[in-house]
């Protein structure tokens, strides 16, 4: 018998693509890389700890694709829908 294979992630192919660059954005809006501590994907969410708030923007991040944010002191939330999850792991291959 041959081989199934079945993919139902959004980080491969085309759909990698398409996360990675969404991912590039949404790391510029929250400052870069460096201003990143930490980041967790939560269902629709992106959750962040970021290291100064101040250089969050969150116009750049709503230009990202972001729905909202909120910002809790450094604990900064990025609503992004159900693309949360992988995005948070490109961004995790980044840091």
């Amino acid at each position: 018998m041959g081989q199934l294979w079945v993919t139902t992630s959004k980080r491969f192919g085309s759909g990698r693509r398409n996360m990675a660059s969404k991912a590039e954005k949404i790391v510029a809006g929250l400052g870069g890389i460096e201003n990143i501590e930490e980041v967790e994907g939560c269902i629709t969410r992106l959750r962040t700890e970021v290291v100064d708030a101040s250089k969050v923007d969150e116009a750049a991040l709503k230009a990202a694709g972001a729905h909202g944010v909120v910002k809790m002191g450094s604990a900064i939330q990025v609503v992004i829908g159900t693309d949360a999850d992988p995005i948070a792991a490109e961004i995790e291959d980044m840091m």
